[in-house]
Protein backbone atom coordinates (compact mmCIF):
# COMPACT_ATOMS: atom_id res chain seq x y z
CA UNK A 1 0.00 0.00 0.00
CA UNK A 2 2.78 2.16 0.70
CA UNK A 3 4.50 1.21 -2.26
CA UNK A 4 1.11 2.55 -4.36
CA UNK A 5 1.15 5.34 -2.61
CA UNK A 6 4.18 6.70 -3.26
CA UNK A 7 3.63 6.00 -7.40
CA UNK A 8 0.65 8.84 -6.77
CA UNK A 9 2.58 11.08 -4.79
CA UNK A 10 4.48 12.95 -7.38
CA UNK A 11 1.33 13.07 -10.10
CA UNK A 12 -0.64 14.39 -7.34
CA UNK A 13 1.99 16.96 -6.20
CA UNK A 14 2.40 17.99 -10.13
CA UNK A 15 -1.39 18.21 -10.37
CA UNK A 16 -1.67 20.44 -7.64
CA UNK A 17 1.52 22.43 -8.94
CA UNK A 18 -0.25 22.96 -12.14
CA UNK A 19 -3.52 24.30 -10.17
CA UNK A 20 -1.07 26.90 -8.98
CA UNK A 21 0.76 28.02 -12.05
CA UNK A 22 -2.97 28.27 -13.34
CA UNK A 23 -3.40 30.54 -10.91
CA UNK A 24 -0.24 32.51 -11.12
CA UNK A 25 -0.83 33.02 -14.95
CA UNK A 26 -4.83 34.42 -14.66
CA UNK A 27 -3.00 37.09 -11.69
CA UNK A 28 -0.53 37.65 -13.82
CA UNK A 29 -1.94 38.82 -16.91
CA UNK A 30 -4.40 40.63 -15.39
CA UNK A 31 -1.66 42.69 -13.50
CA UNK A 32 0.73 42.92 -16.59
CA UNK A 33 -2.92 44.83 -18.37
CA UNK A 34 -3.34 47.07 -15.50
CA UNK A 35 -0.09 47.85 -15.88
CA UNK A 36 0.00 49.03 -19.68
CA UNK A 37 0.01 52.79 -20.32
CA UNK A 38 -2.92 54.98 -21.69
CA UNK A 39 -6.57 54.74 -20.92
CA UNK A 40 -8.67 52.49 -22.96
CA UNK A 41 -11.68 54.48 -22.42
CA UNK A 42 -9.48 57.86 -24.04
CA UNK A 43 -8.59 55.71 -26.57
CA UNK A 44 -12.13 54.48 -27.33
CA UNK A 45 -13.86 58.41 -27.03
CA UNK A 46 -11.87 59.13 -30.32
CA UNK A 47 -9.78 61.77 -31.43
CA UNK A 48 -11.03 64.45 -29.58
CA UNK A 49 -12.25 62.95 -26.37
CA UNK A 50 -15.34 64.72 -24.29
CA UNK A 51 -14.82 64.19 -20.44
CA UNK A 52 -18.31 63.34 -19.96
CA UNK A 53 -18.51 60.76 -23.33
CA UNK A 54 -15.03 59.26 -21.30
CA UNK A 55 -16.31 58.73 -17.96
CA UNK A 56 -19.49 57.22 -19.39
CA UNK A 57 -17.63 55.18 -21.57
CA UNK A 58 -15.68 53.86 -18.31
CA UNK A 59 -19.04 53.25 -16.50
CA UNK A 60 -20.15 51.31 -19.32
CA UNK A 61 -17.13 48.91 -19.02
CA UNK A 62 -16.65 49.25 -15.01
CA UNK A 63 -13.35 51.02 -15.69
CA UNK A 64 -14.42 53.62 -12.64
CA UNK A 65 -14.73 50.23 -9.87
CA UNK A 66 -11.24 49.25 -8.16
CA UNK A 67 -8.55 46.60 -9.60
CA UNK A 68 -9.40 44.11 -7.24
CA UNK A 69 -13.08 44.50 -7.63
CA UNK A 70 -12.51 43.75 -11.57
CA UNK A 71 -9.97 41.14 -10.68
CA UNK A 72 -12.72 39.29 -8.99
CA UNK A 73 -15.54 39.92 -11.61
CA UNK A 74 -13.07 38.16 -14.40
CA UNK A 75 -11.95 35.72 -12.73
CA UNK A 76 -15.46 34.40 -11.41
CA UNK A 77 -16.29 35.00 -15.44
CA UNK A 78 -13.17 32.70 -15.86
CA UNK A 79 -14.46 30.34 -13.90
CA UNK A 80 -17.41 29.71 -16.04
CA UNK A 81 -16.19 29.87 -19.66
CA UNK A 82 -16.50 33.94 -19.73
CA UNK A 83 -13.46 35.71 -21.32
CA UNK A 84 -14.93 38.70 -21.76
CA UNK A 85 -16.12 41.47 -24.41
CA UNK A 86 -14.28 43.10 -26.63
CA UNK A 87 -13.79 47.35 -25.79
CA UNK A 88 -13.85 48.12 -29.74
CA UNK A 89 -16.26 45.74 -30.97
CA UNK A 90 -18.83 44.23 -28.29
CA UNK A 91 -18.17 40.94 -29.21
CA UNK A 92 -17.20 38.31 -26.92
CA UNK A 93 -13.57 37.43 -26.92
CA UNK A 94 -14.29 33.75 -27.14
CA UNK A 95 -15.13 34.47 -31.10
CA UNK A 96 -11.96 36.39 -31.60
CA UNK A 97 -10.32 32.57 -30.60
CA UNK A 98 -12.80 30.82 -32.08
CA UNK A 99 -12.13 32.80 -35.44
CA UNK A 100 -8.39 32.63 -35.91
CA UNK A 101 -7.89 29.31 -33.84
CA UNK A 102 -8.55 27.29 -36.99
CA UNK A 103 -5.81 28.45 -39.08
CA UNK A 104 -3.19 28.24 -36.24
CA UNK A 105 -4.45 24.74 -35.37
CA UNK A 106 -4.38 23.72 -39.07
CA UNK A 107 -0.46 25.14 -39.08
CA UNK A 108 -0.01 23.37 -35.87
CA UNK A 109 -1.20 20.48 -36.83
CA UNK A 110 0.84 20.42 -40.09
CA UNK A 111 3.85 20.78 -38.75
CA UNK A 112 3.74 18.47 -36.00
CA UNK A 113 2.43 15.83 -38.37
CA UNK A 114 6.19 16.65 -40.32
CA UNK A 115 8.28 17.49 -37.11
CA UNK A 116 7.91 14.23 -34.85
CA UNK A 117 9.10 11.74 -37.45
CA UNK A 118 11.31 14.15 -39.17
CA UNK A 119 13.40 15.27 -36.37
CA UNK A 120 13.40 11.67 -34.98
CA UNK A 121 14.63 10.39 -37.68
CA UNK A 122 17.66 12.58 -37.98
CA UNK A 123 18.33 12.06 -34.24
CA UNK A 124 18.28 8.34 -34.36
CA UNK A 125 20.56 8.52 -37.69
CA UNK A 126 23.13 11.31 -36.37
CA UNK A 127 23.41 8.40 -33.15
CA UNK A 128 23.84 5.60 -35.43
CA UNK A 129 26.76 7.21 -37.04
CA UNK A 130 28.18 8.75 -34.19
CA UNK A 131 31.38 10.31 -34.79
CA UNK A 132 30.71 9.82 -38.87
CA UNK A 133 30.12 11.91 -42.26
CA UNK A 134 26.54 11.82 -41.64
CA UNK A 135 26.62 12.52 -37.86
CA UNK A 136 28.99 15.71 -38.57
CA UNK A 137 26.65 16.43 -41.51
CA UNK A 138 23.56 16.22 -39.60
CA UNK A 139 24.71 18.50 -36.16
CA UNK A 140 25.93 21.47 -38.67
CA UNK A 141 23.28 21.00 -40.77
CA UNK A 142 20.73 22.09 -37.56
CA UNK A 143 22.92 24.00 -36.18
CA UNK A 144 23.49 26.59 -38.37
CA UNK A 145 19.40 26.65 -39.50
CA UNK A 146 18.75 27.05 -35.74
CA UNK A 147 20.58 29.76 -35.72
CA UNK A 148 18.70 31.64 -38.23
CA UNK A 149 15.53 33.64 -37.03
CA UNK A 150 12.46 32.34 -38.52
CA UNK A 151 11.51 35.75 -39.96
CA UNK A 152 14.74 36.09 -41.82
CA UNK A 153 14.72 32.27 -42.83
CA UNK A 154 11.05 33.49 -44.17
CA UNK A 155 11.67 36.42 -46.08
CA UNK A 156 14.65 33.99 -47.82
CA UNK A 157 12.37 31.51 -48.70
CA UNK A 158 9.80 34.19 -49.94
CA UNK A 159 12.26 35.45 -52.09
CA UNK A 160 13.47 32.77 -53.64
CA UNK A 161 10.78 30.77 -54.32
CA UNK A 162 8.13 32.62 -54.17
CA UNK A 163 9.71 36.04 -56.00
CA UNK A 164 12.19 34.66 -57.98
CA UNK A 165 11.23 31.12 -58.88
CA UNK A 166 7.85 31.91 -58.94
CA UNK A 167 7.01 28.33 -57.51
CA UNK A 168 4.70 29.11 -54.60
CA UNK A 169 2.46 31.86 -53.09
CA UNK A 170 4.82 34.39 -51.24
CA UNK A 171 1.43 35.23 -48.58
CA UNK A 172 -2.08 33.66 -48.23
CA UNK A 173 -3.81 36.95 -49.08
CA UNK A 174 -7.11 36.40 -50.62
CA UNK A 175 -7.52 32.80 -49.52
CA UNK A 176 -9.23 33.88 -46.30
CA UNK A 177 -10.12 30.60 -44.06
CA UNK A 178 -10.09 28.11 -46.92
CA UNK A 179 -6.07 27.58 -46.51
CA UNK A 180 -6.73 23.69 -46.83
CA UNK A 181 -7.97 24.25 -50.24
CA UNK A 182 -4.58 26.04 -51.47
CA UNK A 183 -1.81 23.60 -49.74
CA UNK A 184 0.62 25.53 -52.05
CA UNK A 185 0.08 28.86 -49.83
CA UNK A 186 1.01 26.51 -46.74
CA UNK A 187 4.35 25.38 -48.17
CA UNK A 188 6.45 28.26 -46.78
CA UNK A 189 4.94 28.74 -43.56
CA UNK A 190 5.07 24.77 -42.50
CA UNK A 191 8.74 24.85 -43.42
CA UNK A 192 9.66 28.36 -41.57
CA UNK A 193 7.73 26.54 -38.63
CA UNK A 194 9.06 23.38 -38.76
CA UNK A 195 13.06 25.38 -39.20
CA UNK A 196 14.33 25.52 -35.63
CA UNK A 197 11.88 22.63 -33.45
CA UNK A 198 13.13 20.04 -36.04
CA UNK A 199 16.91 21.48 -35.32
CA UNK A 200 16.50 21.44 -31.93
CA UNK A 201 14.34 18.39 -31.50
CA UNK A 202 17.09 16.20 -33.20
CA UNK A 203 19.71 17.03 -31.55
CA UNK A 204 17.88 16.14 -27.87
CA UNK A 205 16.89 12.77 -29.58
CA UNK A 206 20.74 12.42 -30.75
CA UNK A 207 22.45 12.82 -27.10
CA UNK A 208 19.37 10.91 -25.75
CA UNK A 209 20.50 7.86 -27.98
CA UNK A 210 23.82 8.39 -27.54
CA UNK A 211 23.77 7.89 -23.95
CA UNK A 212 20.47 5.57 -24.06
CA UNK A 213 22.58 2.89 -26.53
CA UNK A 214 25.92 3.30 -24.24
CA UNK A 215 24.00 1.77 -21.45
CA UNK A 216 24.67 -0.78 -19.34
CA UNK A 217 21.35 -2.36 -20.11
CA UNK A 218 21.75 -2.35 -23.85
CA UNK A 219 24.85 -3.45 -23.77
CA UNK A 220 23.34 -6.76 -21.54
CA UNK A 221 20.45 -6.99 -24.46
CA UNK A 222 23.37 -7.22 -26.90
CA UNK A 223 24.87 -9.93 -24.87
CA UNK A 224 21.57 -11.68 -24.78
CA UNK A 225 21.57 -11.65 -28.70
CA UNK A 226 18.34 -9.06 -29.33
CA UNK A 227 18.63 -8.15 -32.57
CA UNK A 228 20.11 -4.21 -33.25
CA UNK A 229 17.15 -2.50 -34.74
CA UNK A 230 14.98 -4.17 -31.77
CA UNK A 231 17.37 -2.93 -29.31
CA UNK A 232 17.27 0.60 -31.01
CA UNK A 233 13.54 1.33 -31.22
CA UNK A 234 11.70 -0.38 -28.57
CA UNK A 235 14.60 -0.58 -25.55
CA UNK A 236 16.83 2.74 -26.17
CA UNK A 237 14.54 5.11 -28.02
CA UNK A 238 11.74 5.59 -25.25
CA UNK A 239 14.44 6.54 -23.05
CA UNK A 240 16.03 8.71 -25.27
CA UNK A 241 12.14 10.59 -25.89
CA UNK A 242 12.37 11.53 -22.56
CA UNK A 243 13.82 15.26 -22.28
CA UNK A 244 12.65 15.64 -26.02
CA UNK A 245 9.25 15.36 -24.74
CA UNK A 246 9.79 18.75 -22.64
CA UNK A 247 10.70 20.61 -25.68
CA UNK A 248 8.12 18.85 -28.03
CA UNK A 249 5.30 20.25 -25.10
CA UNK A 250 7.26 23.77 -25.44
CA UNK A 251 6.71 23.45 -29.47
CA UNK A 252 3.28 22.14 -29.56
CA UNK A 253 2.60 25.51 -27.14
CA UNK A 254 4.25 27.22 -29.15
CA UNK A 255 2.17 26.48 -32.38
CA UNK A 256 -0.75 26.50 -30.92
CA UNK A 257 -0.53 30.39 -29.10
CA UNK A 258 -0.11 31.77 -32.51
CA UNK A 259 3.29 32.13 -34.06
CA UNK A 260 2.93 35.80 -33.99
CA UNK A 261 6.03 36.50 -36.81
CA UNK A 262 5.55 33.36 -39.18
CA UNK A 263 1.58 34.88 -39.51
CA UNK A 264 2.28 38.07 -39.65
CA UNK A 265 4.89 37.50 -42.26
CA UNK A 266 2.70 35.15 -44.45
CA UNK A 267 -0.43 37.28 -43.56
CA UNK A 268 -2.61 34.00 -41.94
CA UNK A 269 -5.56 35.00 -40.15
CA UNK A 270 -4.91 32.97 -36.84
CA UNK A 271 -4.18 33.36 -33.16
CA UNK A 272 -1.39 35.55 -33.63
CA UNK A 273 -2.74 38.09 -35.74
CA UNK A 274 -5.74 38.64 -33.63
CA UNK A 275 -3.38 39.17 -30.83
CA UNK A 276 -1.68 41.78 -32.61
CA UNK A 277 -4.83 43.52 -33.86
CA UNK A 278 -5.79 43.76 -29.80
CA UNK A 279 -2.52 44.88 -29.02
CA UNK A 280 -2.54 47.47 -31.57
CA UNK A 281 -6.58 48.69 -30.65
CA UNK A 282 -5.88 48.45 -27.17
CA UNK A 283 -8.61 46.03 -26.51
CA UNK A 284 -7.37 45.25 -23.11
CA UNK A 285 -10.11 42.20 -22.78
CA UNK A 286 -9.50 40.37 -25.91
CA UNK A 287 -5.40 40.82 -24.82
CA UNK A 288 -6.31 39.25 -21.13
CA UNK A 289 -8.61 36.63 -22.75
CA UNK A 290 -5.76 34.96 -25.62
CA UNK A 291 -2.87 36.08 -22.91
CA UNK A 292 -5.03 33.61 -20.23
CA UNK A 293 -5.49 31.37 -22.72
CA UNK A 294 -2.22 31.16 -24.37
CA UNK A 295 -0.67 30.81 -20.82
CA UNK A 296 -3.01 28.05 -19.19
CA UNK A 297 -2.19 26.07 -22.44
CA UNK A 298 1.32 25.90 -22.02
CA UNK A 299 0.65 25.31 -18.19
CA UNK A 300 -1.73 21.89 -19.12
CA UNK A 301 0.76 20.63 -21.94
CA UNK A 302 3.80 21.00 -19.74
CA UNK A 303 1.61 19.20 -16.93
CA UNK A 304 0.47 16.26 -19.60
CA UNK A 305 4.22 16.00 -20.62
CA UNK A 306 6.13 15.92 -17.43
CA UNK A 307 2.70 13.12 -16.16
CA UNK A 308 3.57 10.65 -19.88
CA UNK A 309 7.04 10.81 -18.73
CA UNK A 310 6.99 9.90 -15.27
CA UNK A 311 4.54 6.81 -16.82
CA UNK A 312 7.22 6.09 -19.16
CA UNK A 313 10.36 7.03 -16.90
CA UNK A 314 9.06 6.47 -13.36
CA UNK A 315 12.88 7.40 -12.14
CA UNK A 316 12.61 10.97 -13.78
CA UNK A 317 9.77 11.60 -10.76
CA UNK A 318 12.09 11.07 -8.07
CA UNK A 319 14.67 14.03 -9.46
CA UNK A 320 11.55 15.97 -9.63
Amino acid sequence: MARVSGAWSWPARRLLLGAGQTAAVVLLVFALTEALPGDAAVALAGDQPDPARIAAIRETLHLDRPAHERLAAWAAGLLHGDLGTSLTSGRPVSSYLADGFGPTLLLAALTLLLLVPLAGGLGVLAARHEGRLADRLISSVTLGVYAVPEFAFGVLLVTVFALRLDWLPPTAVGYGDELLAHPAALVLPVVVLLSRPVCSLARLVRAGMIEALASPYVAQARRYGIPGARIRYAHALPNALAPAAQQLARTVDWLLCGVIVVEALFVIPGLGTVLMNAVAERDVPVIQGLAVVFGCTAVVLNLAVDLATYRLVPRTGVAA
